[in-house]
């Protein structure tokens, strides 16, 4: 039977039956190449993309573009540091008597504190539920929150950058689930299952680039999906979604995009699996409203736009730079200052004396008003008036004696007759001289 077989496959597949020979094969040639194409696409499936989607692949309208210089020129200022957060209250699964809650934090390895001067420093991200988080700059005080409604709630911090990069170190992140009066199923994320954490963008802004930030826990190492190919959240990915343009992050670390247009803009983030489906667990799907307003004049929205440099706001990531500042700026910021100087020095003080001396001079102007009157004061000279009254005495001094000119005729001739007769020639001169010198005083 065997040589009866091997005969009809010879017969088969010989030059008689040509057709039949290349049916075969073709059907050969196809489950190869199916074959080879399953076995690509399940390579596809569990390798990671290990490289940095480009930034055209983004989207037409944003794309991703290198952070700012005055971030990355501070940036090392916080390497050193390995924050470790901790909630010290509310505790986990506690159950709480009252719908207001003090939270009570604490951080080791990264100081925090708000810079006076820039209103910017490291901080901490406190998230309630899956709403925008609260910036905490002082552990010191406890952070009130009040009006909660009953049921479960849950707590995020992580520790972060002044630009509100969150740091991805071991022990930077924590968080707690407790209830007010009563348990309930919301909000309450499972342990097992990766969590997203939505942190920037948020709020307001002034400048772009813009940040998108997130914080991942429980989320698997993308090598590891070259080792367990059963795994299914080792490839995961992140989808971004801008206004309803859609693109996909692979890797955990935040992200500067450019194209905004002025006013209010939605973001979302979904963590997805390594089938591209999102992960059902609470807060791993997040959306946030934001508004951006160029030429903002807030610290952060300067530093975006390069108008203040890393020298000058240095006392956002060192508290003690703010003693060192005078020397390290001598060089530029003096300058700048001796520009200012000359402006005061331009003679204001020069225009105030010689300005404010002719104010006398008007006062001395014045004063000859009154140097006048004492002249005039001096009545006291009108002592003419008693000249005049000496004019009035002379009156009666000058007329008198010549109008006695005639009657003094006579009594002389008179004398002097009698005279003659004496014969005393020189007495009758003497006498006339004496009777006019007596009419003369």
């Amino acid at each position: 039977m065997n040589t009866g077989c091997r005969k009809f496959f010879e017969l088969l597949f010989s030059n008689r039956f040509p057709i039949i020979k290349w049916v075969v094969t073709l059907v050969l040639v196809v489950n190869l190449s199916s074959c080879a194409e399953a076995a690509n696409s399940q390579e596809i499936s569990i390798n990671p993309f290990m490289k940095a989607p480009p930034t055209s692949e983004i989207s037409g309208t944003f794309s991703e573009t290198a952070p700012p210089n005055v971030i990355q020129a501070l940036r090392p200022s916080l390497e050193g540091y390995q924050p470790q957060v901790s909630i010290l209250s509310p505790q986990v699964d506690e159950i709480l008597q009252d719908n207001i809650v003090k939270v009570r934090l604490q951080v080791k390895d990264l100081p925090i504190f708000k810079d006076p001067q820039w209103q910017l420093g490291p901080h901490l991200h406190l998230i309630l539920d899956n709403q925008p988080y609260i910036a905490v700059y002082d552990v010191n005080q406890p952070v009130v929150l009040s009006d909660l409604s009953p049921g479960t709630h849950t707590l995020r911090v992580f520790a972060s950058r002044p630009w509100h990069e969150s740091f991805k170190n071991e022990g930077a992140y924590t968080q707690t689930t407790f209830h007010v009066l009563t348990k309930t199923e919301e909000n309450n994320p499972d342990s097992k299952l990766p969590l997203l954490t939505y942190s920037r963008p948020n709020g307001g802004y002034g400048a772009e680039p813009i940040m998108l930030d997130f914080y991942l826990t429980n989320a698997p190492l993308h090598s590891l999906a070259e080792t367990n190919p059963e795994d299914t959240m080792s490839n995961w990915r992140i989808r971004s979604t801008v206004n309803g343009e859609s693109f996909i992050l692979d890797r955990w670390q935040p992200i500067y995009l450019k194209g905004f247009k002025p006013g209010k803009t939605w973001v979302k983030l979904e963590f997805l699996d390594n089938q591209g489906q999102p992960v059902k667990n609470a807060f791993n799907t997040s959306i946030r409203l934001i508004n951006y307003q160029p030429n903002g004049q807030d610290t952060l929205s300067k530093i975006v736009r390069g108008e203040l440099t890393a020298d000058e706001v240095r006392g956002i990531v060192d508290p003690t730079y703010t003693a060192k500042i005078p020397a390290t700026e001598a060089t530029p910021t003096p300058a700048t200052k001796v520009e200012k100087q000359p402006i005061p020095e331009v003679k204001v003080p020069e225009v105030k004396v010689p300005e404010v001396t002719p104010t006398p001079a008007t006062k001395v102007e014045k004063q000859p008003i009154p140097e006048v009157k004492v002249p005039e004061v001096k009545v006291p000279e009108v002592t003419t008036i008693p000249a005049t009254k000496v004019e009035k005495q002379p009156v009666p001094e000058v007329k008198i004696p010549e109008v006695k000119s005639t009657p003094v005729a006579s009594p002389p001739v008179a004398a002097e007759a009698k005279v003659t007769e004496t014969e005393e020639s020189n007495l009758p001169s003497e006498t006339m001289e004496n009777p006019k010198s007596q009419f003369q005083e």
